[in-house]
């Protein structure tokens, strides 16, 4: 199957860009047998092209008629190994899907329950209740998985479901297929990369006021905090530089918080650290906490997180061949392989190629551990995976097909 083409471009003019994207991806629909015809694009912005986005979306409905189209705006975009971060730019990738595997949804069209396996999710950050309403939204898909990211923009915010929203969330719904299928959508497989390293050992949260960590493990929590970090307030400037840079991990109490490299797993939620209190001895975080929650002081750590992109990407590859060795081949023959068709990277607005040390950086490493497959994606204002909303993240996500 060959179901996904890509195209980008950086230029002032919005309705430039999306010509010169339009040519690549013509030039690479005209070179494949048999003739692709798309049913399904996704089209990501920076927010330099923001104002531009109806007249976009209109244009890519006339250059392309009956494709649905989602998407949204992000201060940066990628495509292949190219970043395009603080300059206006657009990505396309269009998809040769089965109509009924997928279907957008929005605020005017929702999401029937219990129709689609998972989601592809876009949302406004400022919407009220949201984890609510991505806990809701998961329930409505067969697995619980969600995957995504919030818009991230200076100036409009918004999100694409064949038509431009703001406030609230849209996306695709994918319905699970069965090998026996005519024309099987392809499988997706995917997974949550942390940015943080943790410093110390992972305690529990056993005493609480809303956003403000009493005690952990039975102990103060400024004053382990302090510990760890070796600082000590009488020396005002040093330990507000170190507390500046701390950050905090946050993992439900039955859930792992480590992987078997020593990194966050895919369950914990990096928080800021918004404040102390030394009159209760307390730490104020980005997030209302609960008794029992897992909670470890971490630190944005590149060496950390360049490995731990590895590394999601090496699973994502095990799981595939390991799917394809369980599937039963016909007629006794070995089993068929799948392989990566296209992918998806969701990356938190505050990493990318600066914060992996290089221009593009960060998308490199992904189009190099995945091969050549076509890859698109945006930095957002927080990454979604499951139902639980992140940050410091990259969410990748593939499609597989035999």
């Amino acid at each position: 199957m060959q179901a996904f083409i890509v195209g980008h471009a950086t230029h002032p003019d919005g309705h430039m860009a999306l010509a010169l994207a339009a040519a690549q991806v013509e030039a690479r629909r005209a070179a494949r047998q048999p003739a692709f015809l798309p049913t399904l694009g996704l089209v990501y912005l920076t927010d330099a092209l923001a104002p531009q986005a109806d007249a976009l979306l209109a244009e890519l409905q006339q250059r392309w008629p009956g494709v649905h189209w989602a998407g949204t705006v992000g201060v940066g975009v990628l495509a292949g190994g190219v970043e395009y971060i603080d300059e206006p730019a657009l990505v396309l990738m269009l998809c040769n899907l089965p109509p009924a595997s997928f279907r957008l949804f929005s605020g005017r069209l929702p999401m029937p329950a219990g129709w689609a396996d998972s989601a592809l999710v876009h949302a406004d950050p400022a919407t009220h209740d949201l984890d609510d309403l991505l806990l809701e939204l998961a329930g409505r898909t067969g697995s619980g998985y969600l995957f995504g990211g919030l818009t991230a923009s200076r100036s409009r915010r918004l999100h694409i479901a064949d038509g431009v929203f703001e406030g609230g969330l849209s996306g695709v719904a994918f319905l699970a297929h069965e090998p026996s299928d005519p024309v099987p959508a392809p499988r997706l497989v995917s997974r949550v990369t942390q940015g943080c390293q943790p410093l110390g050992p992972t305690r529990q949260v056993t005493a609480a006021d809303g956003n403000l960590a009493l005690t952990l493990d039975g102990q103060p929590a400024l004053a382990l905090l302090l510990d760890e970090l070796q600082v000590s307030l009488q020396q005002p400037q040093r330990a507000m530089a170190a507390l500046r840079g701390t950050l905090v991990g946050l993992t439900d109490g039955g859930d792992a918080a480590l992987n078997r490299g020593g990194q966050f797993g895919s369950d914990t939620r990096v928080r800021h650290l918004i404040g102390i209190d030394p009159g209760r001895q307390g730490i104020a975080v980005a997030e209302h906490l609960q008794l029992g929650q897992q909670f470890a002081f971490c630190r944005r750590d590149v060496a950390g997180a360049r490995r731990d992109l590895v590394r999601i990407c090496a699973e994502i590859r095990e799981e595939i061949e390991s799917a394809a060795e369980a599937q039963p081949a016909a007629g006794g023959g070995p089993p068929p392989v799948p392989r990566i068709v296209g992918a998806l990277y969701v990356s938190c607005s505050g990493r990318g190629g600066p914060h992996f040390g290089a221009p593009s950086a960060e998308a490199q490493i992904v189009q190099h551990a995945l091969g050549d497959v076509p890859l698109v994606g945006f930095f957002a204002g927080g990454e979604i995976a499951r139902h639980h909303l992140y940050g410091y993240t990259g969410v990748l996500t593939v499609f597989t097909a035999v």
